[in-house]
């Protein structure tokens, strides 16, 4: 767990995929959703009150509950005494002064957090959480439908990454040389699909990836640490702190370049419309106000960057 005094300078690899331009493009871009759900409609006045466009429930309350697994800095963490930190954190707060609202946070396991929002345990999902297909369609690891799905509205641009043990000692240098060995990676992250994605092309090889989840991707960093895992996958912002500051005395470095790029988006029940709505143009509301970069030159993330708000522009 980082202090809320650090502040890590990080910056965007380019990839080579050509998904990459065109998530790029699409977060960049003034275009609408890719699920057909409107992100597009005219934005109110300057100065318009934001809060009459909220779901009637949040107006009465004045309190926008907030599911966040607060063990991943500097997306979202603790800092001292328990206080939730990070860009996430940030974000959020200035969303909710343009909403008129008050944020709360509740700390929940990241792999726990879409089925906590279908219970009502709070009203959105802000956790670091890439917006992809499966998530949007309430599909599960294995592809199954569980659940009735979730729109995103999308805020920043994030990729992962590869980290290993300081001097590279298996000599990693992309997944292909994963191939034979172990990865370590958090429970219920886009990174569990790219691995199982990548394991499909080792065992054409006779070479399995064997793949161990954990809690918190600290527990991931502490199995590198201890030569148990070759490399652990993150977000590559979260990778990039790991390398910077180390984990508990533990040294770690980055492999190979950025492995692919995506939006994070801000989860939303499909049947919360108004409260969508309301997200995309507060966000656009603090776009347009220099909050937004202010927010994220303050984690040294302005490299990921968005011009404006997104409905499910992920893949």
């Amino acid at each position: 767990m980082t202090s809320a005094a650090r502040r890590p300078i990080l910056h965007r690899r380019p990839s080579a995929a050509a998904a990459v331009a065109a998530t790029a493009a699409l977060l960049l871009s003034a275009c609408g959703s890719g699920d057909g759900a409107s992100s597009t409609a005219k934005a109110p006045e300057p100065g318009a009150n934001l809060n009459t466009l909220l779901p009637d429930t949040l107006q009465r309350s004045k309190v926008l509950r907030i599911g966040a697994d607060l063990s991943y800095a500097p997306i979202g963490f603790k800092a001292a005494g328990g206080r939730p930190d990070g860009l996430d954190v940030d974000l959020a707060q200035a969303l909710g002064q343009a909403l008129g609202v008050q944020v709360q946070f509740v700390d929940v396991p990241f792999d726990k957090l879409m089925r906590g929002l279908q219970a009502s345990q709070f009203d959105v999902v802000m956790s670091g959480m890439t917006d992809n297909a499966q998530r949007r369609d309430g599909a599960d690891d294995e592809g199954q439908k569980s659940g009735p799905g979730v729109d995103f509205v999308d805020y920043f641009i994030t990729g992962s990454s590869i980290v290993v043990a300081q001097g590279n000692p298996q000599k990693i240098g992309s997944l292909d040389d994963l191939c034979g060995r172990t990865v370590a990676l958090q429970k219920g992250t886009i990174q569990a699909t790219l691995a199982e994605r990548q394991n499909q092309a080792c065992e054409k090889v006779h070479k399995k990836l064997t793949v161990r989840t954990t809690a918190t991707d600290d527990e991931a960093l502490a199995l590198v640490a201890q030569g148990k895992a070759a490399a652990d996958l993150s977000d590559s912002p979260v990778a990039a702190l790991a390398a910077k500051e180390g984990r508990d005395g533990a040294r770690f470095q980055l492999a190979g370049d950025q492995l692919s790029q995506a939006p994070y988006g801000i989860a939303v029940l499909k049947r919360d419309t108004a409260l969508r709505d309301a997200l995309v143009r507060a966000l656009d509301r603090v776009i347009r106000s220099g909050d937004y970069e202010k927010v994220l030159a303050k984690w040294g993330l302005s490299a990921g960057a968005a011009q404006n708000a997104v409905v499910n522009g992920g893949f």
